[in-house]
């Protein structure tokens, strides 16, 4: 009976001290639940004082939440937990009882200013078992033990433990809520919350700057008000799209189909992203939207820096290895003071001359020298250019204007505004865009294919033929009246046959460049060379002295120049004066340029039984260094086998 009996007052004591719980803290959370809770252990303990920590494990430190003595209430209180009971609640995560001479057994305990001599304490657990506080309590008397202490409190500890938990959880939301808001706050982007029925709860001030509005006048709208008809259909199809999305993927992506209307400001084009997601059974959508404009703007320029660059690498391939017009004969030297006149001017030039006398070279000169010098200089071959393409091609196109033009097209008039547009072959171009090029020439404007917008730009236009234009005009090919207003300053090229030692300074210029190019040393121009080049009658003027020097060096011996069998016999002869017509030889391709060279290479290879080096090599042969043998071997891919076929 008497345990029973005993056993009973246990649970009483039990169930008193949940009761106190309870009554205590039922309406109290955060700082009053902690002190609710530690007077009321304190009194059903019957101790003189107890408190409620928090746990810094990287510091080993307890902090007080709540803590009571004799009465009062102490704030600020915290300590290292080295040295004083509440290390082995800690360490060991488990209930602690010390009936008395607690002073004695820790004197590096923390100073409380009292005689302590007994202590019970109990760790703060989270469901996860991770010690996140500490419960205990104090006394300047003994502590005796008894049976029903370490169950109530532990009843205290496991609710002081779920509140602990309760409120770091909500802290820790509430700091990632204060930190999502400073996000959307600030971010640069537009952010728009919406309702199921599209109707606008938030703003971010970003989205309030873009569509001119107060949040008081904008929250409770629907956000189809602030779309065009047309933008509002797609709006709404995106909206059901997203409901037939599988979960956690429910966004969509709309790029440059949506229109929005400003209060107070002109419309704007604009991509959004949506996404949807469900918070208590409701459904929301956010909206993030971007004035496109400044990309479209963007995209514009990028295209047109493309385009630019593109033409410059075609400029760059056309080259023919030379940036400067070599000479000194007369016929030079007035093209030069032409030159020099015209390029202080806005004059339109048109420069004529036979094909491979350097007119593009003539245009560029101009250029240089001209006040737009640091603008873009543009070049098109009017003969290059299908019929069909010649005109987009000019004057640029919108997207639908013909089929394929799916982009809008930047015309190369517009690309040489401010700079200068240099017509090659003019005297190629149609009938039908030679007016069009005539009102660009006296109006300075042209409308792009397909549009009606028109385009106003300013241009210096450099023309060149090889045609005889008045004999184009006389055969109704060319337009008189555009034949005049390109021919403000005329300036003709000179063939090369007409510029005397020109030709030796220009073939040693084309030495020294070719030779560099293909690793070898420059050969040697012998008398008898010269007198072939300024006898030879050069058809193909400039162009085809570069390619028949290119030729010459690939077949030199013993490092002179040779000109065996590389042109007609299209010679001058010097006796009678009288020229002897025959067509001029076949113009090589770089790749049959590196070809005649490679087969070069292996009849001396083969000549010198593959000897490299020494008097019988086949360095010797061909007039160049061994190293610089054996580096065009390697960039030929010529193999030994090759010389047993």
């Amino acid at each position: 009976m008497l345990k029973e009996s005993k056993m009973r007052q246990v649970k009483n004591e039990e169930d008193s001290a949940i009761r106190a719980i309870f009554e205590g803290t039922s309406s109290s959370t955060g700082t009053d639940f902690y002190t609710s809770l530690v007077k009321n252990l304190c009194i059903i303990l019957n101790t003189k004082g107890g408190w409620l920590t928090k746990y810094f494990e990287e510091k080993r430190f307890l902090l007080a939440l709540a803590f009571w003595y004799d009465g009062k209430w102490i704030n600020h209180f915290g300590y290292k937990i080295d040295g004083t009971p509440c290390q082995n609640v800690i360490e060991e995560s488990r209930f602690v009882h010390i009936k008395e001479n607690v002073s004695e057994l820790f004197p590096d305990g923390p100073d409380l200013g009292i005689n302590v001599v007994s202590y019970m304490g109990a760790p703060l657990l989270d469901t996860g078992g991770k010690t996140l506080g500490l419960l205990g309590v104090i006394d300047d008397k003994p502590m005796p033990e008894k049976p029903n202490n370490e169950a109530i409190f532990k009843i205290f500890a496991s609710k002081a433990a779920s509140e602990l938990q309760r409120v770091e959880a909500e802290n820790e939301i509430e700091e990632k809520e204060k930190k999502l808001r400073r996000l959307v706050n600030t971010a640069l982007d537009a952010i728009i919350e919406l309702k199921s029925d599209l109707i606008i709860t938030m703003m971010n001030p970003a989205a309030l700057k873009l569509i001119k509005c107060e949040l008081e006048n904008i929250l409770g709208k629907n956000i189809l008000d602030l779309l065009t008809e047309k933008a509002k259909k797609i709006f709404e199809n995106s909206i059901k799209e997203l409901s037939g999305m599988p979960k956690g993927e429910k966004y969509i992506w709309i790029t440059d189909s949506l229109v929005v209307k400003c209060k107070d400001g002109p419309s704007f084009p604009a991509e959004a992203t949506i996404s949807q997601y469900d918070l208590n059974n409701e459904t929301f959508y956010t909206v993030i939207l971007r004035n496109i404009n400044d990309k479209l703007e963007a995209e514009k320029r990028i295209r047109a820096l493309e385009l630019e660059s593109e033409y410059l690498k075609e400029e760059l391939k056309l080259l023919n290895n030379f940036d400067e017009i070599i000479g000194q004969s007369k016929p030079i030297m007035k093209l030069l003071h032409d030159i020099n006149l015209v390029a202080k001017t806005d004059s339109t030039v048109l420069i004529s001359g036979e094909t491979g006398t350097g007119k593009e070279l003539v245009a560029r000169a101009i250029h240089s020298a001209s006040s737009r010098k640091n603008k873009q200089l543009i070049k098109v071959n009017c003969s290059a250019i299908p019929s069909s393409l010649i005109e987009s091609e000019l004057f640029g196109h919108i997207p639908g204007a013909f089929t394929g033009a799916t982009k809008r097209r930047i015309g190369r008039f517009e690309l040489a505004h401010g700079g200068t547009i240099f017509l090659d072959e003019i005297g190629d171009l149609q009938l039908d865009l030679q007016s069009k090029l005539l009102r660009v020439l006296q109006e300075g404007e042209f409308e792009p294919v397909g549009s009606s917008e028109t385009k106003k730009v300013k241009v210096r236009v450099i023309a060149a033929t090889n045609r005889n234009l008045k004999e184009e005009i006389k055969n109704g090919k060319f337009r008189e009246d555009l034949f005049y207003r390109l021919n403000v300053y005329p300036i003709n090229v000179p063939p090369l046959r007409e510029r005397g030692n020109d030709i030796i300074k220009l073939a040693q210029e084309f030495i020294n460049r070719s030779s560099k190019v293909m690793g070898v040393e420059p050969p040697i121009l012998t008398q008898d060379v010269i007198k072939k080049l300024t006898s030879y009658k050069w058809p193909g003027n400039v162009r085809e002295l570069q390619n028949v020097i290119e030729r010459a060096i690939i077949t030199s011996f013993n490092g002179k120049l040779t000109l065996d069998n590389l042109f007609s016999d299209n010679l001058v002869d010097n006796t009678d004066q009288t020229i002897k017509e025959t067509k001029p030889s076949k113009i090589l391709s770089q790749k049959e340029l590196l070809n005649l060279e490679k087969e070069n290479i292996i009849q001396a290879l083969k000549q010198s039984n593959w000897k490299i080096s020494g008097e019988d090599g086949a360095a010797k042969l061909l007039g160049i260094p061994p190293t610089t043998l054996g580096s065009r071997i390697k960039a030929l891919g010529i193999k030994k086998l090759q010389m047993l076929t």
